[in-house]
């Protein structure tokens, strides 16, 4: 039998439990003047002003479909000119070789088809999904944050996280429940 350091299990973060929208975009403003910038809300319905509460950083998925759209665009246009012009020229008609009218369908249809992959991907991606596991799950009373609760999570990640003091704050803030959320 070991007698040494008891293991403490690595934290996650803490959380506090919020009975109205109002508390918790107030708390989450708090939290955003004091310095806490890793910090996460949940909510079981849309929240107005809760997004710039919390600090909300822009993602950048518009510019990405943006790019994959132009790619596409340019890519269906290409692949089109390189079929009638290189690969395969038929003088139809006396026609030119390269009579742009008839690719925009196809042009438009790349774009589209690129634009949609593009922002289902980087939609994925900047969510970091999928995600079938988080640590808050572990907390027993998150399971209202979908039907009537709502939450404010500071992760441990904050430079400005200290577990007593965080904690200290939470309960200062006005929350209902304040739970240390395990990873």
């Amino acid at each position: 039998m070991s007698h040494g350091a008891l293991s403490v299990p690595p934290v996650f973060g803490a959380m506090a439990e919020f009975d109205t929208p109002e508390e918790l975009v107030a708390a989450g403003e708090r939290a955003y003047e004091v310095g806490y910038r890793r910090m996460d809300a949940y909510a079981p319905m849309p929240v107005t002003g809760l997004a710039e509460a919390i600090g909300y950083r822009r993602n950048y998925v518009a510019n990405c479909v943006l790019v994959g759209g132009i790619t596409g665009a340019c890519f269906g246009f290409g692949l089109l000119e390189w079929i009638t012009c290189v690969a395969y020229p038929h003088n139809v008609g006396g026609r030119p070789l390269n009579s742009w009218p008839a690719y925009i369908p196809i042009t438009f249809e790349c774009m589209i088809l690129f634009s949609a992959l593009t922002a289902l991907i980087s939609m994925l991606a900047m969510n970091g999904l999928p995600k079938p596991y988080h640590p808050v799950f572990n907390v027993p009373e998150f399971e209202h944050a979908s039907v009537d609760k709502f939450f404010l999570c500071i992760e441990a990640t904050d430079p400005n996280f200290r577990q007593a003091e965080t904690l200290q704050f939470l309960r200062d803030l006005g929350a209902r429940e304040v739970s240390v959320v395990p990873a």
